[in-house]
């Protein structure tokens, strides 16, 4: 799944924060400390990037036959 450019619930545009947490987060920095430094208070945006996971490699490596 790619990244919503707005959050489904509240309309908030988020994806402009998405490499900015992936990034810390894979650093080793607490997904909490970064969401709420990136200022994502609401639990509709948060939950998108805390159920997001990046399949784009996975599914690459199959060919429709």
């Amino acid at each position: 799944m790619i990244i919503p450019i707005r959050c489904f619930s509240c309309g908030k545009p988020i994806a402009h924060l998405w490499e900015e947490y992936k990034k810390r987060v894979a650093e080793g920095e607490s997904p909490k400390k970064v969401l709420d430094n990136l200022e994502l208070e609401r639990y509709c945006c948060r939950s998108v990037f805390l159920g997001q996971t990046d399949l784009i490699e996975l599914v690459g490596r199959f060919k429709k036959g």
